[in-house]
């Protein structure tokens, strides 16, 4: 953020900002000059229209900058209230005053440039980089649910008088969790596009955030235990039902993908001041604490992981989390293992009021 924010002003919005500032700075000047004398007026002058030009765009710092010069002259230099100069020492400070505000404003504008062509630049190789890694990552992602699809239906197709219905069964079995792999990870292109292109929009509804839960881990294949106790004090919660079973079951999808075999999964849920939380814990290796905040970067995956994954599924957690104006965090679980921590205001009911609407 920082000082730059004043460039998203417009032109008139500058300028009547910058001469305020000069004007107030005179002002204030004025009332002082027996104590400071006009010579240090004139630094104190020129160090305002040095942070204007920091601030500012190039024409608004200009017309500060002449605007300061003809008021130091006028109010200042004797004789005062007039634009006449008796010295030659004074009328070699004033040409050296506008000269210097002049020059500062153009070379502070060309700074201010060439750190906008750098960031530009470190931009577009940041983009670069990002999605080399993502095609990097999906050329495997993707190329080995297609590879293991297209050769169980080969195996079948050549072999289908010599198959067992055992076999058979595997192999179709197969294609399913291929399939499935598959579709998560278009699911996630796509999502990903759509909060690139601020296309997501909201469609809020009542929902059974039990029933929602529950409804994740019955599509979930893995072996992994996954815990979840009924929370029967829950409100009924308003909200796009359909991006937060995403969420969830992105943060699921991590966990199993990362944790060891012998990983417990763990989902709680309550409703605290009108807000949701959806909190998913593990008792696996856990994350280095310098790497928390990094984990719900897009397309970022942790240092020596196992093969696998694109490292879109809990950035997608986040954008979806904060379009509902609610935050995710993660923090380590003690003894050991992961916690991420879903918050969502929600509009909440109970069944016996939303019968009555």
């Amino acid at each position: 953020m920082g000082i730059f924010n004043t460039r998203q002003f417009s032109k008139s919005t500058q300028l009547l900002t910058s001469i305020t500032i000069v004007l107030f700075v005179s002002i204030g000047c004025f009332f002082t000059t027996h104590l400071i004398g006009y010579k240090v007026i004139a630094l104190l002058l020129l160090m305002t229209v040095s942070i204007l030009a920091m601030l500012f765009d190039i024409m608004p710092v200009l017309i500060s900058a002449l605007l300061s010069a003809l008021i130091w002259n006028f109010f200042f230099i004797p004789p005062i209230y007039t634009f006449h100069i008796n010295t030659a020492e004074d009328l070699l400070m004033f040409c050296l005053y506008f000269s210097v505000a002049l020059i500062n404003a153009v070379l502070t504008f060309k700074i201010k440039q060439t750190e906008k062509q750098a960031r530009d630049r470190e931009e577009k190789e940041n983009t670069i980089k990002l999605y080399n890694t993502l095609l990097n990552s999906l050329s495997h992602e993707l190329r080995t649910p297609i590879a293991t699809i297209l050769g169980a239906v080969d195996t079948i197709k050549g072999n289908n008088n010599k198959l067992s219905s055992i076999q058979q069964n595997e192999l179709l079995s197969q294609i399913d969790i291929a399939s499935i792999r598959l579709n998560d990870q278009v699911e996630n292109l796509l999502n990903i596009s759509r909060l690139e292109t601020g296309l997501l929009k909201l469609h809020l509804q009542w929902c059974d955030v039990n029933e929602l839960i529950n409804l994740v881990i019955q599509k979930t294949t893995t072996n992994k235990q996954i815990i979840y106790t009924t929370n029967d004090a829950l409100p009924i919660c308003k909200m796009d039902s359909g991006l937060i079973e995403q969420v969830i079951k992105n943060i699921i999808a991590n966990a199993i993908q990362y944790t060891p075999n012998h990983t417990i999964i763990n989902i709680e849920a309550l409703v605290i001041d009108n807000v949701l939380s959806i909190i998913i814990t593990d008792n696996g290796n856990g994350i280095p604490t310098e790497l928390l905040s990094e984990v719900f970067n897009k397309f970022y995956r942790l240092p020596n992981t196992k093969a696998g994954g694109t490292g879109l599924g809990l950035s997608i957690a986040k954008g979806f989390t904060e379009a509902h104006n609610g935050k995710i965090s993660a923090i380590n679980n003690l003894p050991k293992g992961l916690k991420i921590i879903v918050e969502l205001p929600v509009e909440t009911t109970y069944i016996n009021s939303l019968k009555n609407e």
